[in-house]
């Protein structure tokens, strides 16, 4: 991207996923003291790139792992893929017993240079950066002490049938033939709906009955009452939740967040502090803010 003009050829292109993802893994394995041959099951993501051979083969031919791996490439999937790789990740585990999954995500910004005029197509050279990071998943009873955390639900919803969802983040041709990422005005509100949607099935896996009740009895009366009551009760999640990591999408995204779900600038400061720092680093982000969280104790 520094070269002049923009250096976007696959040859860059692999390279730059190859620094980010084995860096990000031999740092793994240098803290965990795990051996690479003891991974039964591999995630890697990268939405924007995906050579072939996979970058999955790449960590396998890298990194020696054995030849019975679960091991899987997900391409196309932006910047949710990181938590859509951490749900597999924990379905295959419930499957695969005794064994470690590993989780990479990334995204390769050589491959999103966009080199033409139109103004929604430029946005992302502004927002997007390079970032990885590598997540280890266990079920060996024996690794319960050591882990940092237990991953206890993962909640997915899929707002895709809807067009203005489908359409908010979309690859194509500008009016020059130039490729590129349009980012469309649709997207602050869209990912507040689809937020929104995932609560309402996240909330009673974690809420207290207190909030539970208002948010029943709220429901309940505007069904009876219809327009009297103009909107449900928001439950205040801070009872269940300490930490959030909104995704650093773009401060206007983080904004519609930290409103909509009634949170407070300490609340979202880790997302704002990442978006600062390191851009937006795509299906990653969500761990820088955790690695915020965890720097500040």
């Amino acid at each position: 991207l520094i070269n002049v003009p923009p250096q976007k050829t696959f040859a860059a292109s692999r390279e730059e996923t190859e620094q980010v993802i084995i860096g990000a893994l031999e740092n793994l394995f240098e803290n965990t003291k795990v051996n690479p041959r003891e991974i039964g099951i591999l995630v890697v993501n990268s939405s924007m790139f995906n050579p072939t051979p996979s970058l999955s083969a790449m960590v396998v031919n890298t990194f020696k792992l054995r030849s019975n791996i679960k091991s899987f490439s997900l391409g196309g999937m932006g910047c949710s893929a990181g938590v859509i790789a951490i749900d597999l990740a924990k379905d295959l585990l419930h499957v695969h017993k005794n064994t470690y999954a590993l989780v990479v995500s990334t995204e390769n910004i050589t491959q999103g240079i966009y080199a033409g005029e139109n103004r929604s197509m430029m946005v992302s050279n502004c927002l997007f950066r390079v970032g990885g990071a590598a997540i280890l998943l266990s079920n060996k009873p024996g690794d319960r002490r050591r882990s940092k955390y237990k991953l206890a639900h993962t909640v997915r919803t899929h707002t895709g049938a809807d067009d203005k969802s489908f359409r908010c983040v979309q690859q194509g041709d500008d009016e020059s033939g130039k490729v590129g990422v349009c980012l469309s005005k649709d997207i602050t509100a869209v990912a507040g709906t689809a937020v929104k949607k995932n609560i309402q099935t996240l909330g009673p896996l974690i809420l207290p009955l207190s909030e539970k009740f208002l948010f029943f009895v709220t429901f309940i009366a505007k069904k009876l009452l219809n327009d009297k009551i103009k909107h449900y009760y928001v439950p205040d999640f801070k009872f269940a939740i300490d930490h959030f990591c909104i995704h650093a999408g773009g401060r206007a995204v983080i904004d519609v967040l930290e409103k909509s779900l009634g949170l407070s600038p300490m609340d979202v400061e880790p997302s704002r502090s990442t978006l600062h720092r390191f851009g937006n680093t795509s299906s990653s982000s969500i761990w820088y803010e955790l690695a915020y969280i965890e720097a500040k104790g």
